[in-house]
């Protein structure tokens, strides 16, 4: 069965049945239907005094174009703890249109590990998305129809972007105004996808409705002729953006095909954003579960990086345990094995790819100092004499891997590595940050990009220094960096996948996020809207006489 079928002959719990389960009432969540609800405000300080649980980040190795399973994974293992009798909350981040529609396809696990209603979920959900791109496209009026009026704020460069949820590379440079009409003023312009807009990672970082009101306030949408920063809040915009968003800063409540709570909220690409779920929904599930699973975009370099030095700084929290997933096919594609033949048993390219992997072990291990645990997403043509290799090797550095069967057997095949997490968040830990705040912007880059990258040295653009230049001089120079480049590779090109030689990482360009509280560093050839495949999920994604949704996987 596909896992859409699988999906819908699963008979769920209604969603009031979930909510009680973590000591949520009926009056404390908002029903969207009956297997899905927002959850209120009021229980925030309902559960202020709870102890919390232990958090359990889950991230990879680099991943190939299909991704390596972490959302199986991390669902897995939130059914694995509940099947061994602990209480367990799942975290996740909530999927885009783009991926939906593209290359990738659902993000809601596999097979019989999936987070349900699984259409509702990687469709509309509950609006949060979409009121995200029209809080965005509401300021990109709003800037529009002020220079439209007389400019009184000295518009000389507008920098905010409009924004739509799916991927579509013809919006990345467009032309605007081109009516004709004699006050309007043509400009070039671009679309991010709205997953990596700034307003996405101000409603994942806000804490409430008025932290998010003065977030958006400060968002800088573009400078005057003296090249001084002109924000939301000069426009009187964040009101009428916090009012459109007023429920999507709600976390959502939902259920695995095992019925363990759920709460999923917020969506940055870790690619190009943040990659984190939101530090509500952290938070809280903190609060209400004794053991929380969420997870990070990408490998361990760009999500897992962004959710210890950006997220974790934010909020002082820390995870007990890091899994990193892996798939013998990624190993294998990382050692040079191209992609037709990764799924072929190749002692070769496995021991040569297996390098990708001790690089993601040792930067959590040794460099974040946080304790780790590796999880192998197994797939039925995975050859049993691959695997013991890959766990001698892994026993020769002290580090524990699990063979990990949920996308076949559901919690029962996460029973191994739950049980290996209950120990290991008992160990003892010594986090610490890549960088410090007090560091300038450069030295910053620098430490991530040799440190977790393993670059020799940073390169920067004539545009990149400027703007560097230019935020140190605004005193945004103590925020956190956000490192925006490709997934594949711990490079900043794609194709270097066994990155065996010396490399530098280009910066190209620095966007000040004032708003979400970070600087966005582009490195590399990374695009904010990615476009469509030659062919695209979407072509197989339908609907039947009856209403049953089809295609999506």
């Amino acid at each position: 069965m596909t896992d859409i079928e699988i999906a819908r002959n699963t008979k769920l719990d209604k969603i009031v049945d979930i909510a009680k389960k973590i000591g949520i009432q009926e009056d404390d969540i908002e029903q969207y239907g009956k297997y899905k609800a927002k959850i209120s405000d009021e229980i925030y300080k309902k559960v202020e005094k709870n102890e919390n649980g232990k958090l359990i980040l889950v991230t990879a190795i680099s991943p190939t174009p299909l991704g390596e399973g972490k959302t199986t994974i991390s669902i897995s293992i939130a059914d694995g703890l509940r099947k061994i009798g602990k209480k367990a909350v799942l975290a996740l981040r909530e999927p885009s249109l783009g991926p939906v529609f593209g290359i990738k396809g659902g993000a809601t696990g596999g097979g019989k590990v999936q987070i349900a209603p699984m259409e509702d979920i990687n469709l509309h959900f509950t609006g949060d998305i979409h009121a995200i791109t029209a809080a965005n496209n509401l300021l990109s009026a709003m800037i529009d129809n002020h220079i439209y009026f007389g400019n009184d704020l000295g518009f000389k460069r507008v920098i905010w972007k409009r924004c739509m949820d799916l991927n579509d590379r013809q919006l990345r440079q467009v032309q605007t105004g081109l009516s004709g009409e004699s006050k309007i003023v043509p400009r070039n312009d671009k679309f991010d996808i709205s997953v990596a807009s700034e307003i996405m990672a101000i409603v994942c970082l806000a804490e409430d409705i008025e932290d998010l009101k003065d977030k958006l306030g400060n968002i800088v949408i573009g400078y005057n002729k003296e090249e001084k920063p002109i924000y939301a809040k000069d426009l009187k915009a964040e009101g009428a953006m916090a009012v459109l968003l007023k429920d999507a800063i709600k976390p959502n409540l939902v259920q695995t095909l095992e019925h363990t709570p759920t709460i999923v909220h917020g969506g940055p690409f870790a690619n190009i954003a943040h990659g984190c779920n939101s530090i509500r929904a952290t938070k809280l599930a903190l609060k209400l579960g004794d053991y929380v699973v969420t997870e990070a975009g990408f490998g361990a370099d760009l999500g897992a990086e962004k959710f210890l030095d950006i997220k974790c700084r934010k909020t002082g929290l820390k995870p007990d345990a890091v899994v990193i997933v892996a798939t013998m096919k990624a190993i294998k594609y990382h050692g040079g094995i191209e992609k037709d033949k990764i799924l072929e048993e190749n002692i070769d390219g496995l021991e040569k790819g297996i390098d990708n992997l001790y690089r993601h072990i040792d930067n959590i291990k040794d460099k974040f100092g946080l304790n780790v645990i590796v999880a192998i997403n197994h797939y039925t043509q995975d050859s049993d004499k691959e695997i013991q290799i890959l766990k001698d090797k892994l026993e020769e550095k002290g580090i524990s891997l699990s063979l990990v069967e949920g996308w076949a057997k559901g919690g029962e095949g996460a029973i191994d590595i739950a049980n290996k997490l209950v120990e290991l968040v008992k160990k003892e830990e010594n986090f610490k940050y890549m960088y410090e705040l007090e560091d300038d912007i450069k030295t910053k880059i620098k430490k991530v990009a040799t440190k977790i990258y393993g670059a020799e040295d940073v390169d920067y653009t004539k545009q990149a220094l400027e703007e560097i230049q230019k935020i140190e001089k605004l005193g945004y120079g103590k925020l956190p960096i956000c490192i925006a480049k490709t997934q594949y590779s711990f490079s900043d090109d794609p194709k270097n996948l066994e990155c065996k030689e010396k490399y530098n990482i280009t910066v190209r360009d620095v966007e000040l996020k004032a708003g979400a509280g970070f600087i966005v560093v582009l490195a590399g050839k990374i695009m904010t809207m990615p476009g469509l495949p030659k062919v695209p999920a979407a072509e197989k994604i339908d609907i039947s006489k009856n209403g049953e949704i089809v295609g999506i996987f």
